[in-house]
């Protein structure tokens, strides 16, 4: 789940992450009404949409007085803002965040993520941040400073000294570094994050650390354990279809090949996707029906690939366990096809828990599905009848 700018500072704050004064605002007056209440007399006003790049593409913007924030304000608001990570059609920006501004002597970059790798999570950082730093890093990886931290976010303080120091953090700074550090390892643990990233962190005149920007990615298969965390999903910025898949226990993101996918299991799914990709074939989903996901679910998420004008075959690998059956996967086919007028080539590969029982079920619904003996013969048939259409 990603979060809003403004929502990201917030939790942050609650763990001592120093963070500029700012307040959301969701109209002109709001925007003014927010400046007038925060120090100083120049502010910072940015549009919050979940897309990165915003300060190259006009959605962040600095002002001298409440009044401009004002103007700025409704020159952002209703917007469809386009940057690097939108596509052409862009975030209507809906909300700005009207904030302090703060002098900074220089920025850094910063964040916490998990090292799968390694099985811990791992603390990132450069002592040159900016919305450039993607580039630079492709460029010159070294300057992207890592630290393995142990899952219950523990380290040495030596590590973490010596993390500062890495990033040019000396005396005093390295003291809050430090402390830093550790506030934004114990934020990630406990709210259950899979990234948080402050770019940039600035260094000011004072010798204070404060964070400017902050992206937040919650893990949704915790949100559960944070059932004061679940009011900060902005559904207006979610992708309808993949919202209709979330209702029905399907993890789904669309992407832009012509083989519809329908996977169990995050792991089979991303094997399935590398096995198409190198036959040179092109998914057109990622597909993970979950363990709870009933046969309606299933009909709802196969629903999806016949919605999807460039599907031209679909290709079913499933290995039933105890929890998902292939036969709770066949009715949900069923459903789903007697319900909808397109019909499409089916490779199919059960194997697993009820793998016969759900081919009988398939053929019992008068579907006819072209059966595969493994992955393998599975994906070269895919393929294979993605160019027979073609032909």
């Amino acid at each position: 789940m990603n979060l809003h700018e403004f929502q990201a500072k917030e939790i942050l704050g609650r763990y001592g992450v120093p963070v500029p004064q700012g307040k959301v605002a969701e109209s002109v007056a709001a925007a003014e009404r927010a400046a007038r209440g925060l120090p100083g007399n120049r502010f910072a006003v940015k549009a919050q949409v979940h897309a990165g790049g915003r300060g190259r593409a006009g959605g962040i913007k600095l002002v001298d007085s409440a009044a401009e924030v004002g103007r700025t304000a409704e020159e952002l608001l209703g917007l469809a803002l386009v940057t690097k990570q939108t596509g052409p059609e862009g975030r209507r920006v809906d909300r700005v965040y009207v904030e302090e501004t703060v002098e900074a002597e220089r920025v850094l970059y910063l964040a916490v993520l998990v090292e799968r790798r390694l099985g811990k999570v791992a603390l990132l950082g450069a002592e040159q941040g900016g919305e450039d730093i993607e580039e630079r890093a492709a460029a010159n990886p070294s300057i992207i400073k890592s630290l393995a931290v142990d899952l219950d976010g523990g380290a040495k303080t030596s590590a973490f000294q010596a993390f500062a120091k890495s990033l040019k953090l000396a005396g005093k700074l390295e003291k809050k570094a430090v402390d830093l550090f550790e506030a934004l390892i114990k934020a990630f643990v406990e709210v259950d994050a899979s990234l948080i990233e402050i770019n940039p962190l600035a260094v000011t005149k004072s010798g204070d650390l404060i964070a400017l920007d902050v992206k937040m990615v919650l893990d949704d298969n915790a949100m559960f354990r944070h059932p004061d965390l679940k009011g900060l999903h902005d559904k207006d910025e979610l992708d309808p279809v993949e919202m209709k898949a979330q209702a029905n226990e399907i993890n789904y993101v669309r992407m832009d090949g012509n083989i519809g996918v329908v996977v169990n299991g995050a792991g089979l799914a991303l094997a399935t996707h590398d096995m198409l990709t190198d036959a040179g074939g092109k998914p057109a989903n990622f597909m993970d029906i979950r363990t709870t996901a009933t046969s309606l679910d299933i009909a709802g998420g196969f629903d999806l690939l016949l919605d999807n004008p460039n599907v031209e075959v679909v290709l079913v690998n499933v290995h039933g366990g105890g929890l998902q059956r292939c036969d709770t996967i066949a009715e949900g086919i069923g459903i789903s096809l007697k319900r909808n007028r397109r019909s499409l080539p089916i490779v199919l590969r059960f194997a697993g828990n009820n793998a016969d029982y759900g081919r009988t079920l398939l053929r019992n619904y008068g579907i006819a599905f072209i059966d595969a003996a493994d992955m393998g013969d599975a994906i070269e048939k895919a393929v294979g009848n993605v160019k027979k259409e073609a032909a």
